[in-house]
């Protein structure tokens, strides 16, 4: 994720605040809270991507072997966002052996696989695949306290509040809804020559 001017002069402001609290102006809590739900936004977005990749490769792999080119380079995209390759994944590579790019994949695969074992017997998790629908962060909330608590309070004065779309109204989208199917160019015709 990154973070442009706005955002990282908003995000100083705030940790600046945590670690030296003094009462903050409405607009700056407005910027924050607007960060904050930029990067809400951002998380459920990345959940919603990493779905949507691991869907789209059970679909790949479930056509397989027709579809092996597409399927490697699903499953590389993937495994570049951080899954863990399942045992479906190693047993299409396993049939796929033959194709050289396959079996580069594979040895890739069985590294990060046996990796993924040697640190669930370690007590270490790693690769966690995200939910499709990352969990809602509680709201940060001021605690009392600190160097703002001897501060006058202002008067709260009400603020609008931006209707949030419900996480259920943007469904993941297909493959197809996405990506254009790719067609081959069809050759032009013959010109026939007479005489």
């Amino acid at each position: 994720m990154a973070f442009g001017a706005d955002e990282l002069r908003v995000l100083r402001r705030a940790l600046a605040v945590a670690l030296h609290p003094v009462p903050l102006a409405d607009d700056d809590v407005r910027e924050c809270l607007r960060l904050a739900d930029s990067v809400d936004e951002a998380v459920r977005e990345a959940g919603r991507l990493r779905a949507f990749l691991v869907a789209d490769l059970a679909r790949y792999r479930d056509a397989l072997p027709g579809t092996a080119t597409s399927y490697l380079e699903r499953l590389q995209d993937a495994l570049a966002a951080g899954y863990d390759p399942r045992p479906d994944d190693l047993a299409a590579l396993r049939a796929l052996r033959g194709n050289p790019a396959a079996a580069a994949v594979l040895r890739r695969c069985q590294g990060l696989a046996e990796q993924s074992v040697r640190d669930r017997l370690a007590g270490r998790v790693v690769h966690v695949p995200a939910p499709a629908q990352a969990p809602r962060r509680a709201r940060l909330l001021a605690l009392p306290g600190g160097r703002a608590a001897d501060a006058p309070k202002p008067k709260p004065q009400p603020q609008p509040q931006p209707k949030q779309p419900a996480p259920d109204e943007r469904p993941v989208p297909k493959p197809s809804e996405v990506f254009p199917p790719r067609r081959k160019p069809v050759p032009p015709p013959e010109q026939w020559a007479v005489g």
